[in-house]
């Protein structure tokens, strides 16, 4: 895949979406993704650079009741995972984090679950109060969440730009995550990397 250009640099109207950076999608959580935490470098990098130039950042996190549908003893796909208020659903300490930062919780019903962090939730609301045009996307897991919420994002008529560098997959199966790439950017999403975002923050007008 060519690298694409992120086109301007971020500005007002765009937001950076990091997607259930949790302990539980970490190494040694209960859903732990292998080479997870090698996203964090380069996130918050870029979190850093984001929150000088005072532009806004969006956390969505899974936070389950006990007894969701998706986990295993209610005949679901996954093991119990982001309980909320447990310390699997917490995000993890290394994120760089702020208290200006807006947490979206998705999946909070029981008998209903949600991958895309604008199912269910308050985000498309909230984007389109705030002026939001362009949304970069971020975190965990490729194959799963980041592809539901870039998918859903730009079915809501937002450009999105998704960090290649920053996101990492579970791989059910073999090449999932280059899969989900491939399909994110067949539906406009423009995929680059933390660097190249950072060398356009940085390049004068």
């Amino acid at each position: 895949m060519n690298r694409e250009q992120v086109g301007p640099a971020p500005d007002r109207g765009d937001a950076l979406l990091v997607v259930d950076v949790q302990n539980d999608f970490l190494p040694g959580g209960a859903l732990g993704i292998a080479g997870g935490d090698a996203i964090l470098a380069p996130l918050n990098r870029l979190l850093d650079a984001w929150r000088t130039r005072g532009l806004p950042v969006i956390l969505s996190r899974d936070w389950h009741p006990a007894g969701h549908c998706s986990f295993h003893p209610q005949g679901g796909p996954w093991p119990d995972h982001c309980v909320a208020g447990t310390r699997g659903a917490d995000f993890d300490t290394r994120l760089h984090r702020s208290p200006d930062d807006l947490v979206i919780s998705k999946a909070t019903e029981p008998g209903r679950d949600a991958y895309s962090a604008l199912d269910g939730t308050p985000l498309a609301a909230e984007l389109d109060r705030r002026g939001i045009r362009r949304l970069f996307v971020a975190g965990l897991a490729t194959d799963y969440c980041v592809r539901a919420t870039g998918s859903d994002a730009r079915r809501a008529g937002l450009d999105v730009v998704v960090l290649r560098d920053a996101v990492a997959a579970v791989e059910a199966r073999p090449g999932d995550g280059e899969r989900a790439v491939g399909e994110l950017a067949a539906s406009g999403c423009t995929i680059v990397t933390t660097d190249d975002v950072l060398a356009a923050m940085e390049t004068p007008g």
